[in-house]
C-alpha cells in the first residue's frame, strides 16, 4: 500500500462522511420534524414504539439522533421510560439499513443489470441528476432532494473509493496479522466500541469495515465482535447527551447501553458457544460488504426480539442501578426541571421549533389570563389575583429568557426557509406576549395605588374604561386564539379593532382632560387615569404586532409598515367594514 493509496483512502473516507452527514440532514429537512412528532404521539404501547424507532432512524438514517430524540422525550416528561425502551429498539434496527446500502458495493458479476446495481455505476448518474436539480430548481423541497441525491452519490463514491484504495491491504502480512488478533472476542469488541465512539456513528464504523471487507482478509470471526462493538459504541453519544439530564434521562440512556450490553453477552456466548460444540465452518470464511450488513442486521433483530418481553424487567433495572433519592421521591415523576425546552431537541430543529411553539402557546395564555384578571380589578381589587399576575409575569420573564436563548441557539444551524420563518415568528411573539405581560401589572400597579390611597374615578370615567376595557379584552382573546391556531383570517380581523381602541384613547383622553379642567377631577387621578388608557393602547399595539405577524409570515415576508399602509387604505372595504362594526361595538355614549 503506498502513499497514494492512503491518500485516496483519506479522500474517500472525507467523501463518505461528508455524503452521510448531507443525505441525513437532507433527510431530517424533508421530514421537518414531522417524524419525531409521530414518536411522541405514538408510542403509547412497546410494539408501536419498536416499529416507529426503526421507520424513524430508517428514513433520518441515524439512529444516534432518534435515541438522543428520545432521551429528550424522557427529560421533559413527554414519556415515560417504559414507551422509550421500545423506539431504543426499533432504533437499533433500523440504522442497518445504511449497511445494506453500503453492501451494493460488493456486488459482482458480468450482468448488465448487477452492473446497473454497482455504486461506480448509479453514483455518478445520481449526482449528475442531483446537481442539476441544484442548479435550477427553486423551491426548498426540490432542493432538499437534490442533495439527499447527492449526499448519497457521495456516500457510495467514498465507499468505493475506500474499498479500492485498501484493496492493497490483502498483500500486507502485517494488516492481516492484526485482523487474526480481532478474532479474539474482548478484543474484536474493544475495537468496534472505539471506532464507533470515535466515527460517534456506528452506520459509518460499519461503513469503514465494509470497505475493508473487500481486502479478503476479514473473517467472520474478526468481523462478528467487531461489529457487536460497533454497537455499543453507538451508545456514547447517547449517554453524552444525558450529562445533566434529569434521574429517568439518565436511565433512559442507560437502558440504551444496557440493552446493547445484554444483547452482545447474549450473542457472543450463541455464536462462540456453538463454534466451540459445532466447529462452524463459516468461522475462517472471508466477509463482503453484504455478509456484514447480514451480520449487523441478524444481531440487532436477535436481541430485539430476545430482550423485548422483558421491558419491563429492563426499566425497572435501570432504577435499580440509578436510584432515587429521597429528595427526589417527593417529585412528581417525569417533570423536567432544567429548561422549558430540552436542548437535546435541537439535534432536529424542525422539532425544536415546535416545542418552542407550544411553550408560546402557553405565554400566550398566561398573558392573557393577566389581562383578563387586571381588567376585573379596575372593577374590584384582589389581593388573591394582585398575586397571580405577579407569579404569572415571573413566568412570562422567564419563558422570554429561556425561548430567546434556546431559538438563538437553532438560529446558528443550517435551517430550511419554513424552520427560519417559524424561528422568525416565534421570536416576535414571544418579545410580545411578554410586553403585553408587563402592562398587565402596570394596571395592576395603578388600581393596587388607587385601593391603598382610596382614590375613586367618576362614574363616567369607569363606564369609558369598562368600554375600552373590553375592547381590549376582544383584541387579546382574538390575538392568541389566532397565533395558537395559526389562523391567518382571524388575525386579519384584529388591525381594525387596534384602530378602534387608538380612537378610544384619544376620545377618553379628551374627555377625562375636560373632566380634569371643569375640577371633577383632580390632577394625581388624571396621571392614574391616562396611564391605564395609555397600557391599554399599548396592549392594543402589541396584539397588532402578532397579527401583522401572522399574515406576513404567512405570504413568506415580513414587512410590518408596507403591510399597515396597504391594509388601512380607503379602499381596502374589509378593514373599512370591521373597523365600522368595531366602531358601532365600543361607542362612548
Amino acid at each position: 500500500m503506498t502513499i497514494f493509496d492512503i491518500i485516496t483512502l483519506v479522500g474517500g473516507l472525507a467523501m463518505f462522511l461528508f455524503g452521510m452527514n448531507v443525505m441525513g440532514d437532507s433527510l431530517e429537512k424533508i421530514s421537518g420534524g414531522k417524524l419525531e412528532s409521530i414518536l411522541e404521539r405514538m408510542t403509547n404501547n412497546r410494539i408501536k414504539g419498536v416499529l416507529l424507532g426503526l421507520v424513524v432512524t430508517a428514513v433520518i438514517q441515524s439512529s444516534g439522533a432518534v435515541t438522543v430524540m428520545a432521551v429528550g422525550f424522557v427529560n421533559s416528561g413527554i414519556m415515560a421510560l417504559r414507551q422509550v425502551i421500545g423506539i431504543i429498539m426499533g432504533a437499533n434496527i433500523g440504522t442497518t439499513v445504511t449497511a445494506w446500502l453500503l453492501s451494493l458495493t460488493g456486488i459482482e458479476g458480468s450482468n448488465i443489470f448487477l452492473q446497473l446495481l454497482k455504486p461506480s455505476s448509479f453514483a455518478p448518474v445520481l449526482a449528475f441528476i442531483g446537481i442539476i436539480i441544484f442548479m435550477f430548481a427553486k423551491g426548498e423541497k426540490k432542493k432538499s432532494i437534490s442533495t439527499i441525491l447527492i449526499g448519497f452519490a457521495l456516500l457510495m463514491i467514498g465507499m468505493d473509493t475506500m474499498s479500492g484504495a485498501v484493496e492493497g491491504l490483502k498483500n500486507v502480512p502485517e494488516f492481516t496479522g492484526l485482523l487474526i488478533k480481532f478474532t479474539n472476542p474482548i478484543l474484536g469488541v474493544i475495537a468496534g466500541f472505539l471506532l464507533t465512539t470515535i466515527m460517534q456513528s456506528s452506520s459509518a464504523s460499519v461503513g469503514i469495515l465494509q470497505a475493508l471487507s473487500s481486502t479478503g482478509s476479514v473473517t467472520v470471526g474478526a468481523a462478528f465482535p467487531i461489529i457487536l462493538g460497533q454497537n455499543i459504541g453507538s451508545c456514547t453519544t447517547v449517554l453524552l447527551s444525558s450529562i445533566g439530564a434529569n434521574k429517568n434521562a439518565k436511565r433512559a440512556a442507560g437502558a440504551h447501553l444496557m440493552f446493547n450490553v445484554i444483547g452482545v453477552l447474549l450473542a457472543m456466548g450463541l455464536f462462540y458457544g456453538a463454534n466451540a460444540v459445532f466447529d462452524l465452518p463459516f468461522f475462517d470464511k472471508a466477509v463482503n460488504p453484504a455478509l456484514i450488513a447480514v451480520i449487523h442486521s441478524i444481531f440487532n433483530i436477535f436481541a430485539t426480539i430476545v430482550l423485548f418481553p422483558f421491558g419491563t424487567q429492563l426499566e425497572k433495572l435501570m432504577y435499580l442501578i440509578i436510584k432515587d433519592k429521597p429528595e427526589d421521591k417527593a417529585e412528581k415523576p417525569n417533570v423536567a426541571h432544567e429548561g422549558l425546552v430540552d436542548e437535546r431537541f435541537i439535534i432536529t430543529p424542525s422539532y425544536a421549533l415546535d416545542k418552542v411553539k407550544d411553550k408560546c402557546n402557553e405565554m400566550a395564555q398566561l398573558a392573557k389570563s393577566n389581562i383578563s384578571m387586571s381588567l376585573d380589578f379596575l372593577k374590584v381589587y384582589s389581593l388573591t389575583k394582585d398575586e397571580v399576575i405577579q407569579h404569572n409575569e415571573k413566568m412570562l420573564d422567564k419563558y422570554e429568557d429561556e425561548l430567546e436563548t434556546y431559538l438563538v441557539k437553532i438560529s446558528s444551524l443550517d435551517l430550511s426557509i419554513a424552520d427560519s420563518m417559524k424561528l422568525s415568528e416565534y421570536s416576535h411573539a414571544i418579545g410580545n406576549f411578554e410586553r403585553i405581560g408587563d402592562y398587565g401589572v402596570n394596571i395592576l400597579k395603578t388600581k393596587r395605588k388607587m385601593h391603598k390611597e382610596h382614590i375613586h374615578f367618576t362614574d363616567d370615567a369607569n363606564k369609558e374604561l369598562d368600554v375600552m376595557g373590553r375592547a381590549v379584552k376582544e383584541i387579546i382573546e382574538i390575538s392568541t386564539n389566532a397565533f395558537i391556531n395559526d389562523d391567518v383570517e382571524l388575525a386579519q380581523t384584529i388591525e381594525p379593532l387596534e384602530q378602534v381602541i387608538d380612537n378610544l384613547k384619544a376620545e377618553l383622553r379628551a374627555k377625562h382632560s375636560k373632566r380634569m379642567n371643569e375640577g371633577e377631577c383632580t390632577i394625581e387621578n388624571g396621571i392614574l387615569f391616562f396611564d391605564i388608557i395609555n397600557s391599554f393602547e399599548r396592549i392594543a399595539d402589541h396584539c397588532s404586532n402578532l397579527a401583522v405577524c401572522i399574515i406576513e409570515l404567512s405570504q413568506g415576508s415580513y414587512q410590518t409598515h408596507s403591510y399597515l399602509k396597504g391594509v388601512k387604505k380607503s379602499s381596502n372595504t374589509s378593514f373599512i367594514k370591521s373597523f365600522e362594526e368595531y366602531l358601532k361595538k365600543y361607542s362612548i355614549k
